[in-house]
C-alpha cells in the first residue's frame, strides 16, 4: 500500500475534492484519480462517491480513514523521533476570513508567512459570510464567533476587545454618557441584528436596545459613520485602533465594560494528520499576534 496514496486520500476527505487534494500534493487532477483508482483497487472496496460537483466518503471509506491517518501519524511520529521533522509546508492553502480583519490584519503579515514560505501559495477568501470550511474546501477559517460545530477545531490566535466608542465632534454637539441608561438619550451606531448592547456594571449587567439614525451590514462603514461624527457604537479595537490614536475616536463609558466574550480563532476540521501547511500558518498567525496583540 503506496503512503503517498494514503495522504492523498486523507486530504480528499478533508476537502471533498479529488483535484483540490491532488494539486495540494502537487499532483494533476488525471494522476490523483489514478491514485485513488489504485487505492481502491488494493483494498478490494470503494472508498468514495464520484458525482460531477464533489466527492464523499462512501460506508467502507469512513471506516478506513482513522485507520489512514493512524498509519501517517505513525509514520510523521517515527521520523521527528530520528530527527527527520516535519515535511516542509508547500501546496495552496485555502482560507477564509471575515473581510475587515483578514484586510487589516491577515493581508499585512502574509508577505512574510510566504517568504518564510516560498512552497506555499496562499487563496484567501473574504467575506463577512460564515464559510462551511468542508464544502468550500477550506483548509482554516479566522472567526471571531462562537465555535457552533463540534466536528471542527478552534486555535485562539489574539483577543478581541469590544469598546464604546464616540468622535470628538459628536461628544461636543451632544454630551458624553455618563452610565449606559444615558444611550438611550444619544444617536446609536448599530450593526443589522447586533443592537442588543451589553456592559458590566457594580449591579450586573445592564442591556440597552440600541437606536439611531443609521444601521449598516458592515463594520468597517459603521466604524467611519462614527469618526463622521453620527453617533456612538461597539467596535472592536483591532478595527478602530489607528482611530483611536489619531484622536478620531475616543473610548467612552471605561468604567462599564462591553460585556462580551470574544476572540479572534483559527478554526479547521477535525483531523489528527494536520497538514504541514496549516500547522505553518496557525503557529506563524499565533506568535505574529502575541498574547497582547498591537491593537490592543
Amino acid at each position: 500500500m503506496n503512503i503517498e496514496h494514503l495522504k492523498l486520500f486523507i486530504r480528499i476527505a478533508a476537502t471533498h475534492n479529488i483535484s483540490l487534494a491532488g494539486s495540494e500534493l502537487r499532483l494533476s487532477p488525471a494522476v490523483a484519480s489514478a491514485h485513488i483508482n489504485k487505492l481502491e483497487a488494493d483494498l478490494g472496496v470503494r472508498l468514495i462517491h464520484r458525482t460531477t460537483r464533489k466527492v464523499s466518503l462512501t460506508e467502507e471509506g469512513k471506516a478506513f480513514l482513522p485507520h489512514a491517518e493512524d498509519v501517517i501519524s505513525s509514520i510523521e511520529a517515527a521520523r521527528a523521533s530520528v530527527g527527520a521533522g516535519n515535511a516542509f509546508p508547500r501546496g495552496t492553502l485555502r482560507v477564509a476570513a471575515p473581510a475587515s480583519f483578514g484586510r487589516m490584519h491577515i493581508l499585512p503579515a502574509l508577505t512574510k508567512f510566504l517568504t518564510l514560505y516560498p512552497d506555499l501559495n496562499v487563496d484567501l477568501k473574504l467575506s463577512d459570510t460564515i464559510v462551511d470550511l468542508v464544502e468550500g474546501g477550506f483548509d482554516i477559517a479566522i472567526r471571531n464567533s462562537a465555535l457552533k460545530d463540534s466536528s471542527l477545531i478552534a486555535k485562539k490566535l489574539a483577543p478581541d476587545t469590544r469598546i464604546l466608542c464616540s468622535s470628538p465632534e459628536y461628544l461636543a454637539q451632544n454630551g458624553e454618557p455618563q452610565s449606559p441608561e444615558d444611550l438611550n438619550l444619544h444617536q446609536c451606531i448599530t450593526l443589522m441584528g447586533l443592537d442588543d448592547w451589553a456592559f458590566k456594571t457594580p449591579k450586573g449587567q445592564v442591556n440597552i436596545k440600541a437606536k439611531g439614525v443609521l444601521r449598516t451590514d458592515n463594520g468597517e462603514a459603521v466604524r467611519d459613520a462614527c469618526v463622521n461624527g453620527l453617533g456612538v457604537t461597539i467596535s472592536s479595537k483591532w478595527s478602530v485602533y489607528k482611530h483611536l490614536q489619531s484622536g478620531e475616536l475616543v473610548q467612552i463609558l471605561n468604567e462599564y465594560p462591553i460585556a462580551t466574550n470574544t476572540a479572534i480563532w483559527a478554526v479547521y476540521p477535525s483531523s489528527r494528520l494536520l497538514a504541514p501547511k496549516v500547522r505553518a500558518f496557525i503557529d506563524y498567525f499565533a506568535e505574529y499576534f502575541g498574547n497582547t496583540p498591537y491593537w490592543e
